[in-house]
């Protein structure tokens, strides 16, 4: 050895000169190293790989490997200097030997390495370091076979100088040194356990262990060994480089092409090794994300591989990338012995033949990578597309009964390769021939739980979306195809595979109409009889997958043909299934804007003949229940059909048939709800697209004529629903209990008359629109539940709130008027949907709902807005509550009618206000049959609010009908109703009928007598039989006679309960008191003290009965009112007679002293003693009567004079000033 580091090495240059002049030391060369990877979900390799260097593409486009190293005339290499262009000629065993000394350091430092954290460091910067010498020294063979070896001419010309004959022997020696270096790295399945745990090395950081450098040494020795041998063909040009010295000794043959051939077997076994090792623990779930590598660099290489055969292949016309593994998986999915050259695979494999699958698939995605180590889009990597369908042979094979995780497992590989490889019409034949035997499986694993159930699709629309996904495979390596085996049956990703196939570019008319006539051609009667659920489901998606690829038409003729062998009592769930298979090809047909009259009459006619089995009595409950899933599906399914049409212009209206006229009358209230809601969107659905058309009709010359076609189409869905729904819905209006839904369809179809009224049938004519307003919403006997929610529909619609009230005049205000009345109705009867105790009950709260939102609406209208504007009434509010909202309206018409002067004008108001109100007492009756305490309360205020703000009108001869059947039926019944009811709205009653009894020019002598009638009856019935103040207070007669300040027509209604009052509750029957005097006289205190009236006619009407209260009774309660009633009326009157005595007072004295001379003589003169001290003058006045009225009852007695009376009639006197001094100097003179 000593020998080989004498001085003339490489004259003039030894390796012991320090001071040579050489290259800088050089950047690290290209080498495996998974530590630089940031981002492994990224599918990034690392930057300091072959690949992301440019070590590989400079490899195979035959460029230098590293034009920026070795330029010098020396290299250091292992610590020494060396001539660049004759050093690894020359000392070729020299280099190689180092290199494997440096290899046995590496070792050594694995074996001898510790747990030890403080030595950790020193031995990651040792180890590293005499890898990157390795590294070096393979960088450099490399760089020069590049540019110093040249193919020999001749080896029998012999060499003229040792030089030229060691270049000669190079090739040969160079080979035998390769394989020296694969015997001392072996293989790497046998690399030690700790080495091998190296690939595996968990959140790698800055420091590595031994074993870590030396595990990634040996990857770098593989590839290099492949590099450089490839280098070293394509330098030879062709020539065949054999091993001499290796022959010479053992006899057999080592070449260039041997030694590639059999280090690249044993490579491509060892990584297939590897991964078998890691399948072992990867769940089907996790297929695709699971990859077969175990870090990078492993990953790195077969890329490097792949690259490289795929190259030789084309240029040298060796085997393929693909033929290898070919080689190398077959025998292991046949469960046979390995292929010659690909010897050591692990003897057991969890599953052979889904390993297969499973690398193949991931081989196949590292095929997107390029030359320079970035994902393309392009291909790489050819297909191996006759392999894959030997393997699909394997997995549908009946003899192994694969089961559905399995079967899984390798469709969701054969899809993925499908989108990397592009479809196989060979692969998608396989799969139908295994699919169509197994149609009715459920393809369901039971491991994984919710997630394998089988999805059920509720809607046509959500088929149609659930055929459109399996047509549209989600990209390789995004999450939604990744995690496609917990989403999807096998079946399901054979449909995408299919879909692919019949829609990729490359497949033209002949591979298509293949694959569409085998598909036929598995499906007879037989099998067509022998479909379960979930296999008719199976062949719903089926078709309407081959449906959206190919010709529509001709697998829709198909599709229906086969349906036809289907039996008619097949159960509902399957007439179910059929029906939304074929709404979803109906809606794919009208994406893509064809006819749907053929499918649509097929379908409708299976729908009659559901409807009418649902329709017929004899059809039992159970079986009617069952047939309400198909029937229901029907409904959501056209539902969609018309929701998704943009023109209803395709025959759509076919499949609203005459089954709904067997169908509507035997639902149920939940499915009547149902098939009304179902309506509507059909209804709204026809208008929306109906006005879009109108909208578009004044656009380009061309448009009108497509526009007539439309509207032909437009009136021919309407029509067909006039003639199989409206008559139904007519058919209800008049129910007590409706459904929810009806008010809503009927607005729709009001609407429809409105948009299209031609459409409407001849009994709604001339006008459909106030026809059917009249019929749901304008019809007394409707339930107001309909009407609160039908008529807001129709007046938050301003173009037909103007239709409305721009017609004729009367037309337009009879169809306001008209609105008006049904809403002052609904607020009439707005409790009856009140619970028995009063409370609100579910219907009566939506009553209460949508009476607020009509409210708003008819306070909008044309006709009640003018009417508020001229009372000047505005509301406080957007949103006024029923009640007050109606106050305000019936303020505003008597307002109005106030201020009219012209007979006509008042002519006019008055039929408009009678058309409001309605047969207001009818509309109010249901209260008082059912005694509903809330609504009879409301119904009293409501009419009391008529009669005292409408008092004028209602007193014409037009109303006075009305008048008197309000007073005969709500005031003066036989049985008194409710009394709060009557307590709250009496005052405005008593109100009215006082104005109206004044002004009525023809029954104002009945008015009036029936004004005292209600006040006397209801004098009596709330007065109480306690005489205290506050229990008379808040009487409603004497509530509705007191006012702030006077007024005539509150004088007027005082001055009849005053008559009433001295007329039937002051009337003494001889000595004895009228009955609850004492409350009668509190009452007429009350009602004199809170108003202050200074008409004398007025307060003298009490006076006589005050008068003889004070004379009969000694009761003291009685006398302290009687006495405090006095006083109050005496003082106003003297106020009221400023110039004298008042003229009545002294009328009404009188009056009182003749009718009760004689008999009450004394108690008179007492009586007016108190008179003489609130007013002496009017005693005063009546000095000559009296004395006169002395001398007549003296006279009559015949006694001479009476002592006694004239002793009261002098202190009468007494206290009557001078007028009374000289009248008893008159009488002493007697």
């Amino acid at each position: 050895m000593s020998d080989d580091f004498s001085q003339s090495l490489t004259p003039p240059v030894s390796p012991f000169t320090s001071d040579s002049h050489c290259d800088p030391i050089p950047a690290r060369p290209p080498h495996f190293c998974c530590s630089e990877v940031k981002d492994e979900a990224a599918a990034a390799l690392s930057p300091e790989g072959y690949a992301a260097r440019g070590s590989l593409k400079r490899m195979l486009l035959r460029l230098d490997p590293a034009p920026a190293e070795c330029e010098a005339d020396t290299v250091e290499i292992f610590g020494f200097v060396w001539v660049t262009e004759t050093a690894l000629v020359e000392k070729t065993k020299l280099l190689f030997g180092l290199f494997r000394q440096n290899v046995y350091k590496l070792e050594t430092l694995v074996k001898s390495s510790s747990h030890d954290f403080g030595l950790a460091g020193n031995l990651h910067y040792e180890a590293d370091d005499l890898r990157q010498q390795c590294v070096l020294f393979l960088q450099y063979v490399k760089v020069f076979l590049h540019r110093y070896v040249e193919p020999s001419s001749s080896m029998d010309a012999g060499p003229s100088q040792p030089h030229e004959e060691l270049e000669l022997q190079f090739p040969s020696a160079l080979l035998e040194e390769l394989f020296g270096l694969t015997l001392l790295t072996g293989r790497l399945k046998d690399l030690p356990a700790n080495v091998q745990s190296a690939l595996v090395i968990q959140n790698p950081g800055k420091i590595f262990p031994p074993s870590w450098h030396l595990l990634h040494l040996h990857l770098d020795i593989h590839w290099s060994v492949l590099e450089i041998l490839h280098i070293l063909g394509h330098k030879m040009q062709g020539q065949v480089v054999y091993a001499h010295q290796f022959v010479n000794l053992t006899g057999e043959n080592l070449t260039d092409t041997s030694l590639f051939e059999d280090h690249l077997c044993s490579l491509l076994c060892d990584l297939t090794g590897l991964a078998m090792g890691k399948y072992s623990k990867v769940r089907p779930t996790e297929v695709l994300s699971s990859n077969h590598y175990l870090c990078t660099c492993t990953k790195e290489i077969w890329i490097l591989i792949m690259h490289l055969l795929e190259y030789r292949n084309k240029t040298l016309h060796t085997q393929s990338f693909w033929s290898y593994m070919n080689s190398l998986l077959k025998p292991l999915a046949l469960g046979q012995p390995g292929a010659d050259g690909f010897s050591g695979l692990p003897s057991h494999c969890k599953d052979p033949l889904g390993f297969t699958w499973w690398l193949v698939t991931h081989l196949t995605m590292l095929g997107q990578y390029s030359r320079n180590g970035t994902i393309q889009s392009e291909k790489h990597l050819d297909d191996n597309w006759t392999f894959v369908e030997d393997l699909l042979k394997l997995t549908c094979n009946p003899k192994r009964a694969l089961a559905e995780e399995q079967v899984r497992m390798h469709v969701h590989c054969c899809l993925t390769l499908c989108l990397l490889w592009g479809s196989s019409t060979t692969a998608v034949s396989i799969l139908w021939d295994y699919y169509s035997k197994n149609l009715n499986a459920s393809f369901t694993v039971p491991w994984l739980g919710v997630s394998a159930l089988r999805t059920q699709f509720k809607t046509p629309l959500a088929v149609l979306e659930e055929a459109r996904r399996l047509g549209c495979p989600s990209p390789v390596r995004s999450p939604g195809h990744t995690q496609l085996y917990r989403s999807a049956s096998s079946f399901h990703i054979f449909l995408r595979v299919l879909a692919l196939c019949l829609g990729q570019d490359g497949v033209g008319g002949v591979p298509q109409r293949q694959i569409k006539g085998r598909i036929y051609s598995k499906f007879s009667s037989k099998k067509m009889l022998e479909l379960s659920e979930a296999g008719l489901m199976n062949f719903l998606l089926l078709f309407l997958v081959v449906a959206r690829q190919v010709e529509l038409e001709d697998v829709a003729s198909r599709f229906c043909e086969l349906l036809g062998f289907l039996p008619s009592n097949r159960p509902p769930a399957h007439r179910s299934l059929v029906w939304r298979g074929q709404l979803a090809l109906l809606l794919l047909f009208q994406e893509r804007g064809l006819d749907v009259g053929v499918q649509a009459s097929w379908l409708a006619a299976s729908f009659n003949e559901t409807a009418k089995e649902f329709y017929n009595k004899t059809t039992e409950a159970s079986r009617r229940q069952a047939l309400w899933g198909p029937l229901g599906s029907y409904l959501d399914g056209v539902a969609e059909v018309f929701e998704m049409s943009s023109s209803l212009s395709l025959s759509e209206e076919k499949l609203l048939s005459e089954g709904f006229d067997w169908l509507l009358p035997a639902c149920r209230q939940s499915e009547l709800n149902s098939a009304l809601s179902f309506l509507q969107v059909v209804l709204a659905q026809l208008r929306r697209v109906h006005q879009l058309t109108v909208q578009s009709a004044a656009t380009p010359a061309w448009a009108p004529p497509l526009n007539s076609v439309v509207k032909e189409r437009h009136l021919a869905v309407a029509a067909a629903l006039w003639t199989h729904f409206f008559p139904f819905l007519r058919s209800l209006r008049l129910s007590q209990t409706p459904p929810a839904q009806l008010a809503d369809t009927a607005a729709g179809f009001t609407l429809l008359a409105f948009d299209l009224p031609s459409s409407a049938p001849q009994d709604l004519q001339p006008n459909p629109l106030q026809s059917i307003m009249q019929c749901f919403g304008w019809d007394d006997m409707v339930n107001p539940l309909l009407v609160t929610r039908y008529l807001p529909h129709l007046l938050q619609n301003s173009e037909l709130v103007s239709s409305l009230s721009s017609g004729s005049g009367a037309a337009a205000g009879s169809a306001q008027s008209l609105s008006v009345k049904a809403w002052f109705r609904c607020v009439l009867q707005q409790h009856l949907h009140r619970n028995l105790h009063g409370t609100d009950s579910k219907t009566g709260r939506a009553v209460g709902e949508q009476l607020s939102e009509l409210t708003r609406l008819v306070l909008r209208l044309p006709e009640v807005e003018d009417l508020l504007q001229k009372a000047a009434l505005h509301p406080a509010s957007s949103r006024l509550e029923p009640t007050a909202a109606l106050e305000m309206f019936v303020k505003a018409v008597g307002s109005v009618y106030s201020g009219l002067s012209l007979l006509s004008e008042r002519s006019a108001m008055i039929t408009r206000a009678l058309s409001y109100i309605g047969d207001i007492l009818k509309y109010i009756n249901p209260y008082v049959v059912s005694k509903n305490h809330e609504g009879i309360q409301l119904a009293y205020w409501a009419v009391g609010c008529v009669v005292k703000h409408w008092s004028p009108l209602l007193a014409t001869s037009r109303c006075q009908q009305l008048l008197f059947r309000i007073v005969d039926g709500l005031l003066l019944p036989h049985n008194l109703p409710q009394d709060k009811a009557l307590r709250d709205s009496l005052p405005l009653y008593l109100q009215g009928l006082s104005v109206a009894s004044g002004v009525s020019q023809s029954q104002g002598v009945y008015l009036k007598q029936q004004l005292r009638s209600v006040t006397c009856r209801y004098l009596d019935h709330f007065l109480p039989a306690s005489p205290y103040v506050g229990s008379i207070a808040n009487h409603p007669v004497l509530l509705a006679a007191c006012e702030p300040s006077p007024t005539v027509r509150g004088a007027a209604l005082r001055r009849t309960i005053l008559g009433v009052l001295c007329d039937n509750f002051l009337q003494f029957k001889g000595h004895t008191p009228p009955p609850r005097l004492a409350s009668v006289l509190i009452f007429l205190f009350e009602l004199l003290r809170r108003n202050t009236d200074s008409d004398v006619t007025l307060l003298t009407v009490p006076l006589p009965s005050l008068l003889r209260c004070l004379m009969l009774v000694n009761e003291p309660q009685v006398r302290k009112t009687s006495l405090d009633a006095l006083q109050l009326v005496v003082e106003r009157c003297a106020v009221a007679s400023s110039e004298g005595p008042c003229e009545q007072m002294i009328a009404v004295l009188r009056s009182f002293v003749e009718e009760n001379e004689g008999v009450y003589a004394r108690q008179v003169y007492g009586v007016l003693e108190t008179v003489a001290v609130l007013d002496p003058s009017v005693v005063q006045a009546l000095i000559p009567s009296l004395s006169q009225s002395l001398r007549s009852c003296e006279h009559k007695q015949g006694l001479g004079k009476n002592i006694t009376l004239r002793s009261a009639y002098v202190k009468l006197l007494s206290l009557l000033g001078e007028s009374g001094q000289a009248e008893i100097t008159n009488l002493e003179s007697d």
